[in-house]
């Protein structure tokens, strides 16, 4: 015996099918009792003629009505918002829903129904259109979290039209294909994020490697944490303290840290900058013995080099006599044209901000030292490894977005080079992406490197392995190639007139109406669209079981509450050192 895909009561009934095109539906509504129980959001199901069983599921993204007295003619229309001609006998209005089609719902061989994206068919004109509520509501969310279901789906949480149905999305799709995470501050981002961290720490081998930019997954306990040394620690030798020696930064990221472009010697300083580093390099591999390396290596390649013997080359070349013609003593090519570049090399080599680049231990200066730094931002093998948070927060502002992506690109360049056959899928999670992934225009040249190196991420990232997860409060601030590549979006909350402009630029036009909720969403509650999700529509997102501590301050409540005066001249004390106690 084949089962009813829906069984539909008379007071399920919505209206008839008016307008068709290929993925919009206008139904005009009978009577004024029927438009009552339509609801902007709402699914619909519409009949599909033919001998088997099936139906078209629509979301309602516009109900209107408009009073129509009895005796007067309705003027025709064309377009997708066009209304029957006259209104039916004893009709007072032109009750209209439109709806925009997101899938079919067809018996399967066995007998089941199923639910599928494609529309292989629209309904004909005059066809039935039913609103899905309770019962039919209850069977159609069941029958979506069953085929959401798999060995690779990640729950993260409750439909909202119907909570008793499990949200779920494809966990390959939802990393095959990037993500985009967006939402206002308070909306639930990071609370989103340390839940699917949470999900992904259960299987076997998850590689996610997170850019904590203020300390906020901090308190993760099934994580590793990891942290850019601030001034205070310089010289430790803690496993968490992750040193990045200035030898892994390519030529690019070092002319834009030291090389002042507007200077007139500019281009005289780049060449014999290059020369000089090439030239340490050389010595480096020359005095290991590593003869393959030094026949394939580029001015790219990170091999460790004295940057005080490259300052000690360029004052050499800075203050040169050559001798002339005349037997007599001449300035030589690069005489006094480096004056500036050195200052600036001296001055950020030796501030102490900048210590985790210049003034690393001595144990991360050997040729072999890179592997284990690797190891420990890539490895997923060891307890609480499957998860790793760098935390950036003590890294200075001017030289963020570079040392961001430095850390992207050395994990990028390690997956490719990774034999085919060993090579594992890995997720970098861009918290406050905006703050280092910023729009072009305007970009400086730090700016610009780190631009570059996320982007070529998410242009060719996923053939290797690599997917992006980009988590931003501004998305109108954040590079459009980038969100762009994102073909799963995650918003939240978003009251920016800007940001939710952006957002709409990356959904379906088809889902205008879904859009006009953004501002309405509550905590933690998100409009889930894209490749991973078989329905676009809002879902309640499970909390985790760790917060973050990105928790908003209770401004009142706190003020409520009688509180001891903070230690002023400890936190002077704090800023002056550069730490917290």
């Amino acid at each position: 015996m084949t089962m009813s895909v829906f069984a539909f009561g008379t007071s399920d009934f919505l209206g008839n099918v008016r307008y068709v095109d290929t993925r919009r539906v206008n139904v005009h509504v009978p009577a004024d009792e029927d438009l009552r129980k339509a609801r902007v959001g709402q699914l619909v199901a519409l009949s599909l003629p033919g001998a088997a069983e099936r139906w078209l599921i629509g979301l309602i993204d516009r109900v209107t009505k408009v009073p129509v007295p009895d005796a007067e003619p309705v003027p025709s229309g064309d377009g997708e918002d066009a209304e029957p001609r006259a209104p039916v006998p004893g009709e007072s209005a032109l009750n209209t829903v439109r709806v925009t089609l997101v899938g079919t719902v067809a018996m399967e061989a066995h007998g089941a129904p199923r639910f599928s994206r494609s529309l292989v068919q629209v309904p004909e004109i005059d066809g039935d259109c039913h609103i899905l509520r309770d019962l039919q509501l209850q069977a159609f969310m069941g029958m979506l979290s069953d085929a959401s279901k798999s060995e690779h789906s990640l729950e993260i949480g409750v439909y909202t039209i119907d909570e008793t149905a499990k949200a779920y999305v494809d966990g390959d799709k939802l990393f095959q294909r990037h993500a985009a995470l967006l939402g206002s501050t308070g909306s639930g981002k990071s609370w989103t994020v340390a839940a699917i961290l949470e999900h992904a720490t259960r299987l076997p081998s998850a590689n996610l490697i997170v850019f904590d930019l203020h300390g906020e997954y901090d308190g993760l306990s099934f994580a590793r944490h990891l942290r850019i040394p601030g001034p205070e620690v310089l010289g430790a030798t803690d496993t968490a303290l992750l040193f990045l020696p200035y030898w892994l930064l390519n030529a690019e990221e070092l002319q834009a840290m030291f090389i002042d472009r507007s200077e007139f010697t500019a281009h005289n300083q780049v060449m014999a900058f290059q020369d000089t580093v090439v030239a340490e390099k050389k010595k480096t591999l020359e005095a290991l013995g590593k003869t393959e390396v030094l026949n394939a290596f580029t001015l790219d390649s990170p091999v460790p080099f004295s940057l005080a013997d490259v300052v000690a080359e360029l004052d050499r070349l800075d203050r040169e006599m050559v001798c002339g013609t005349s037997g007599r003593d001449k300035q030589g090519t690069f005489f006094g044209q480096f004056s500036r570049l050195i200052v600036r090399l001296k001055s950020k080599v030796s501030d102490k901000r900048y210590g985790f680049l210049f003034q690393s231990p001595a144990s991360t200066s050997p040729y072999d030292d890179m592997a284990s730094m690797v190891e420990r931002l890539m490895g997923f093998s060891k307890d609480g490894s499957k998860v790793k948070v760098i935390d950036f927060s003590e890294v200075p502002a001017d030289i963020l977005p570079v040392i961001v992506g430095l850390v992207a690109r050395v994990i990028y360049q390690v997956q490719f080079w990774t034999n085919r056959d060993q090579r594992r899928p890995l997720a970098l999670v861009c918290d406050e992406a905006h703050l280092y992934l910023p729009k072009r225009e305007g970009l400086n040249p730090v700016e610009q490197r780190a631009l570059e190196n996320l982007e070529k991420i998410a242009k060719e990232g996923r053939k290797y392995g690599v997917s992006l997860l980009v988590v931003s409060q501004r998305p109108s601030d954040v590079s459009e190639t980038i969100l762009s590549q994102c073909n799963n979006v995650i918003a939240l909350r978003l009251t920016n007139g800007d940001d939710q402009a952006t957002v709409r630029h990356l959904m379906p036009e088809t889902l205008e109406g879904l859009m006009d909720s953004l501002p309405a969403l509550d905590i933690g509650e998100a409009l889930v669209v894209g490749d991973s999700v078989l329905l676009p529509t809002r879902i309640r997102i499970h909390p985790p079981t760790e917060k973050p501590l990105s928790t908003t301050i209770d401004f009142w409540t706190e003020w409520s509450k009688e509180a001891p005066q903070p230690d002023f001249a400890a936190a002077v004390e704090n800023m002056r050192r550069q730490h917290r106690s």
